[in-house]
């Protein structure tokens, strides 16, 4: 694991290096001081830490998991998008074991910025690899205590379009529309407007016959109503 800890290790001197007190400041803010910050913008983070994601230099598929939980615990927030990246150059390797780290990065650290690249492109590509794995997980996720693995569950579909499984997404907001929570209810509208740009009558029909939050409603109708 020495060689692991090293590329990791450069990682960390080379994010560092590129820390900006001002910009950090401000990132701080606008993620309501949750998390610390080197002060990099997302395209200087990339080309300066691109070496590391060349192939020649980044870890074997076996290690990923290892890598990102020692990224994920670092305090500064640019470690954990750098870990985002990492696991997105790994997509087509997924195989059904990979869930065991896209769990850990939604239940650790957790906020919407990580959660919702999680959701929408790690889980979402797992469950077209492996449609078995679904329904297990969907039911686990929206049994728990953790709004985040629900958000997932409402949010997983966001990039199938008109693959939308839309039966399962009227069964999942039912199951958890009652849920005061901001991020659910946010998410449910997002989920709803993201299918209304592939058939919106269904939309407004869903709206209108089931008793959704202000929020989920307003959010859902956004498209439609523009």
């Amino acid at each position: 694991m020495q060689q692991l800890d090293s590329y990791v290790n450069e990682i960390k001197r080379t994010l560092e290096a590129k820390a900006n007190f001002d910009i950090s400041i401000q990132q701080k803010r606008y993620m309501r001081n949750k998390f610390e910050f080197f002060g990099i913008k997302a395209n200087s983070r990339r080309k300066a830490t691109g070496k590391f994601m060349k192939k020649a230099e980044r870890p074997e598929y076996y290690n990923l998991s290892y890598v990102v939980k020692k990224l994920w615990v670092l305090p500064e927030r640019e470690f954990q998008y750098f870990g985002l990246d990492l696991v997105e150059r790994y997509i087509d390797d997924f195989d059904r074991g990979i869930m065991e780290l896209l769990e850990y990065m939604i239940i650790n650290k957790s906020w919407w910025d990580t959660v919702d690249m999680v959701a929408k492109k790690f889980v979402g590509q797992y469950f077209i690899k492996f449609p078995n794995k679904k329904k297990y997980y969907l039911s686990k996720w929206i049994d728990s205590d953790s709004i985040w693995l629900q958000r997932t569950a409402i949010l997983f579909q966001l990039g199938y379009k008109e693959d939308t499984d839309i039966e399962l997404l009227f069964k999942i907001i039912h199951q958890l529309k009652d849920i005061d929570e901001f991020f659910i209810q946010k998410a449910i509208g997002w989920s709803l407007r993201q299918y209304s740009r592939v058939d919106g009558s269904v939309i407004v029909k869903f709206v209108e016959n089931n008793e959704l939050s202000s929020l989920a409603e307003r959010e859902a109708l956004k498209t439609v109503n523009s």
